[in-house]
């Protein structure tokens, strides 16, 4: 009965989550009268903001202001809330948020003419956006669940766990026994677990609350190539930071390697050093890749409603079952990719560190 109760929720969530989007793509498709915009509506859902959206009923867009902080070198700071800029044509205090050319999405600086200043278009943006305040939750969340479960461990070790500490005791052990010491050894795996711990979780809560819809959900957080770049450059500086000689050794004369391979010409040893710079790459594309694929597949199934319906209105009501089934497989899917990805952005890392660090007899 209660796994019946459990799996109802979920479905009944699900459903408010497709019928809050099929909401926005209405809007969308009301804004262009010739026909949905699907590029507009698909880039609009993964890409970042200076406010989160919640809804849009009649026109009118329900939204949470975010701080908007600029320094300009000519008028200095300035921190208001991006509402501000719903006022007076979108410009304020000398600065708009560009809707179309090069520039589009960013924050731009006007002249006297109320035109873009070509000399500094660009303030410098220490904005919070929406990615930024998701990556800011998901921090403190992570910090208030793993700070009480530490404190529970450490006033009583022996005693067995219970609430969240037995929620998440079974990802940390697996973790430990499954990733850390078959990649990294039992003599160095605990240096490393806090680090594996916070990118396995971080990457995982960050996924999940990307796939709900209401705030403070719906950031698409490791579906932004920034992110998983910034991710990658923790991984890239880890690794090096603990390499020992023999990885560096390995990398300038790579052992079994035929003397023709290298000298005169150094073609293993380039392709080697080449290496150390595709492992986080490879980490960064794979996390960003499948991520934004996910989030965009179920906004196309989405769209297939407004395809048909700006057709022939009738074949909307006709596919929207059919959209709204896949929407709920896919969304059932992607709980599935969230953990997935997280485990293999961990195990590779993992791996990664192993060989830098491993001793070579």
């Amino acid at each position: 009965m209660k796994k019946r109760i459990n799996l109802s929720v979920l479905i009944l969530l699900l459903l408010i989550a497709a019928s809050i989007n099929c909401a926005q793509a209405d809007e969308v498709h009301k804004k262009d009268s010739k026909g949905f915009n699907t590029a507009e509506f698909i880039f609009d859902h993964v890409s970042d903001s200076y406010e989160w959206h919640i809804l849009t009923v009649n026109h009118h867009h329900i939204s949470i202001p975010l701080p908007v902080i600029l320094y300009s070198k000519k008028t200095g700071l300035h921190v208001f809330l991006s509402n501000k800029f719903h006022h007076d044509h979108g410009v304020y205090k000398g600065f708009r948020i560009e809707t179309e050319g090069k520039l589009k999405g960013k924050i731009v600086e006007l002249n006297n003419r109320g035109e873009v200043d070509e000399t500094n278009p660009l303030p410098y943006n220490f904005s919070i956006t929406k990615n930024a305040f998701s990556i800011l939750f998901t921090s403190i969340l992570l910090a208030l669940i793993f700070i009480g479960i530490a404190r529970r461990y450490k006033k009583d070790p022996d005693s067995p766990p219970k609430g969240l500490q037995n929620v998440f005791e079974p990802f940390i052990i697996f973790i430990r026994d499954e990733i850390a010491i078959p990649s990294i050894g039992e003599k160095r795996y605990n240096h490393f677990m806090p680090f594996l711990l916070t990118l396995f979780f971080f990457i995982w809560f960050s996924n999940l609350l990307g796939l709900i819809p209401l705030f403070p959900g719906g950031a698409n957080v490791t579906g932004n190539i920034s992110v998983t770049m910034a991710l990658a450059l923790f991984t890239f500086f880890t690794i090096n930071r603990h390499a020992n000689k023999d990885y560096w050794k390995h990398i300038v004369n790579p052992p079994g390697i035929p003397t023709f391979l290298k000298l005169p010409i150094p073609i293993m040893p380039l392709v080697e050093f080449i290496g150390v710079f595709i492992k986080p790459f490879v980490l960064m594309v794979r996390l960003f890749a499948n991520i934004l694929a996910g989030h965009m597949v179920a906004t196309v199934l989405l769209s297939l409603i407004f395809i048909f319906s700006s057709m022939i209105a009738w074949l909307g009501f006709a596919v929207a079952p059919i959209s709204l089934v896949f929407l709920i497989f896919m969304s059932l899917l992607e709980l599935l990719v969230a953990l997935i990805q997280a485990y293999v952005f961990t195990l590779l890392t993992a791996l990664y560190i192993g060989m830098a660090t491993e001793e070579h007899h």
